[in-house]
């Protein structure tokens, strides 16, 4: 590694691994995204329903943070009862590959 690269010290400042830790880590984002890449549009409902185990709030606290992250955009309509959807960011959408790799990866060794 070069002196000079902003990574030098692993998990330092500048470090690209720990910003997309900080942004996908956790128990639930991954397969979030992961499922969410099958289905461009889904409802919050249909997200919990498909995502083993995971709570209302846990859900709820994901999504939020995804959004504010870039990855995941929520679109309300003004309709009774509200509707809510989600779907991916285009920067999601270039991650979910990579994401995919390290599925394989697990059931091929794991």
């Amino acid at each position: 590694m070069k002196r000079n690269d902003p990574c030098a010290t692993i998990g330092g400042p500048g470090c690209g691994l720990k910003k997309v830790l900080d942004i996908i880590g956790g128990k639930w984002k991954v397969l979030i995204l992961c499922l969410m890449h099958e289905q461009p549009v889904m409802r919050y409902g249909e997200i919990r329903r498909s995502v083993v185990g995971i709570t209302n709030t846990m859900l709820a606290q994901s999504l939020k943070e995804m959004e504010e992250d870039g990855l995941v955009e929520r679109h309300q309509y003004d309709e009774m009862p509200v509707r809510v959807e989600y779907s991916l960011t285009e920067k999601a959408r270039s991650l979910v590959p990579i994401l995919m790799e390290l599925k394989d990866w697990g059931v091929a060794n794991l």
